[in-house]
């Protein structure tokens, strides 16, 4: 234990913060949880997260660009895991708010937010692998944009896997609510696609990024 103090003590103040913002954030996810079977499937996985945390930006330092990046991607994975990603309200907040809904604004057919979080992987890991690949000069800046994008497309098909393995050996409702396919047989495709054009959305902002260091 107190070598675990002395780990999260050694952490930026920063980093600190949003790691217990999204341990908070998990904790809120799940008061009233109105998807209880599967709720752990999503939860437990960021809870390991949050616990490991120091341990793991003490193995790979990353600034609090980087780190925040990727929080907001948990921070949205956390949103999606309390509805099941498929049942995200956005429709009645949009209502509530504005006086319509996202879905007849766009004429969507299905809930979206799962695509969302996808673009939003590929967007939010680019800034620590590009950190990781350059730091001491070891790999220049388009071969790290290209380590980023190769991680996108391998994390994102190991996913999409393993998202397959599990539901064979959960029950049929269940199965359905964490897969979230939602009757597209492409849906494993389009999540990937979107996942590398958040990676290709973020080279620009790399480039300028490197430009002004």
């Amino acid at each position: 234990m107190t070598g675990y103090r002395a780990l999260w003590g050694a952490m930026p103040v920063a980093q600190r913060r949003m790691v217990a913002l999204l341990g908070a954030a998990i904790l809120l996810a799940n008061i009233a949880q109105p998807y209880p079977s599967v709720a752990p499937i999503h939860h437990i996985p960021t809870l390991l997260l949050v616990i490991t945390a120091p341990w793991l930006l003490r193995r790979w330092p990353l600034s609090n660009r980087a780190v925040a990046f990727l929080l907001a991607f948990w921070l949205l994975h956390t949103l999606g895991g309390r509805y099941t990603y498929s049942n995200l309200p956005y429709d009645a907040w949009s209502v509530a708010l504005a006086g319509t809904s996202i879905s007849e604004a766009f004429g969507f057919t299905r809930n979206h937010y799962d695509r969302l979080v996808h673009f939003a992987f590929g967007v939010t890991v680019v800034p620590a692998i590009v950190e990781l690949a350059r730091r001491g000069g070891r790999c220049s800046l388009p071969g790290a944009i290209g380590l980023a994008g190769a991680f996108v497309l391998a994390a994102g098909a190991a996913y999409e896997i393993f998202e397959w393995l599990l539901t064979l050996v959960m029950a049929g409702a269940d199965a359905d609510l964490y897969n979230g396919q939602q009757g597209d047989p492409w849906d494993a495709q389009k999540d990937m696609a979107l996942a590398f054009i958040g990676v290709l959305c973020m080279i620009p902002l790399e480039i300028l990024r490197a430009r002004r260091a």
